[in-house]
């Protein structure tokens, strides 16, 4: 019991210190909105590793691109639990928002759509952008210890969804087997400065052997600057991100010889202007689409809306 009051103590410690560095209790009660634009830089290699390159070794089999395409976001939140966000990269664009009750997506290969599951934070406003929304969803993590994370000595906090979330973003044919999310906090500065998390799906139709989607994404953060007018609130001004999606199950492995198919995406982002409490926003600017439905039928829709919404505008509604 001692232990895990410890532990608790521990969580609750780096959170005060995360709150101090950033001053974002300045913003608690008195902020209603937050605005923010920023570029983005994007690239993916699509590739297939045959077992030697899995191994540590060996060649790559297949073909890859990699090509970077700019492109910009912005983003609007109004307290509480309302957002928006339009990313244009490429020529393409994808929206995500949250009306306080349910999140959804739109995005040029699958149109409009909701995200299964509760109403969840944007993960781009975790990347350093919100605080507050930082500090709130770690306040119940689990300390994990410390590590070094290229050349920072951090403290590490765990969060992990329980089975009732799971179960929540699931269907008779997309089972959501884990998400498990790190926060890297330095000890120097208190400030998250590293954002890992990671989920496994299972997809499977009736007659059909399953296949498994695993998603891990990770982000440094750095960049930490005030924000005019905000009496010193600090937030992340850029970063790196990158997300790499594995796919694997009997259908693939007999299809891609014998081993995973994996895609990566990178992306290099920085935030061009912030401001709180914008006049003239109003709830209706959260309103969902009207073509908003949620796809049961389809599966390769359904595994194409699990990994492109979340790693191509690398927002996890």
């Amino acid at each position: 019991f001692s232990s895990s009051r410890q532990v608790s103590s521990s969580a609750q410690y780096i959170i005060q210190h995360f709150t101090a560095a950033t001053g974002c209790r300045k913003l608690e009660g008195r902020v209603k909105n937050v605005f923010a634009t920023g570029k983005v830089t994007m690239g993916m290699v699509d590739h297939v590793d045959d077992t030697d390159q899995l191994a540590g070794g060996g060649r790559s089999i297949g073909t890859g691109t990699n090509v970077a395409e700019k492109g910009c976001f912005v983003m609007w939140q109004m307290v509480p639990d309302k957002w928006l966000v339009e990313l244009v990269v490429g020529g393409h664009k994808v929206v995500a928002g949250s009306d306080g009750n349910v999140a959804w997506r739109h995005t040029p290969w699958l149109g409009a759509h909701t995200a299964k599951g509760g109403v969840r934070p944007l993960r781009r406003a975790l990347q350093g952008l919100d605080p507050v929304a930082i500090a709130a969803v770690f306040s119940s993590a689990q300390y994990m210890g410390e590590k070094c994370i290229q050349g920072e000595d951090c403290f590490v906090l765990k969060l992990a969804a329980d089975q009732g979330e799971l179960t929540e973003r699931s269907d008779s044919t997309a089972e959501m087997i884990k998400h498990v999310t790190f926060g890297f906090f330095s000890q120097r500065s208190g400030l998250l400065v590293y954002l890992e998390d990671s989920f496994l799906t299972r997809i499977q139709s009736p007659g059909t052997h399953p296949t498994y989607w695993e998603t891990t994404m990770s982000t440094r953060i750095h960049d930490y600057r005030p924000v005019e007018g905000s009496g010193g609130v600090m937030i992340a001004h850029g970063g790196r991100s990158s997300a790499v999606i594995t796919r694997f199950g009997d259908s693939l492995l007999k299809s891609k010889a014998g081993v995973p198919v994996m895609t990566r995406m990178e992306e290099e982002w920085s935030i061009d202007d912030v401001a709180f409490d914008v006049a003239g926003l109003s709830l209706d600017c959260f309103i969902a689409p009207k073509d908003v439905h949620r796809k049961d039928e389809d599966d390769l829709d359904e595994s194409q809306l699990d990994w492109r919404s979340s790693t191509q505008p690398l927002e996890r509604s």
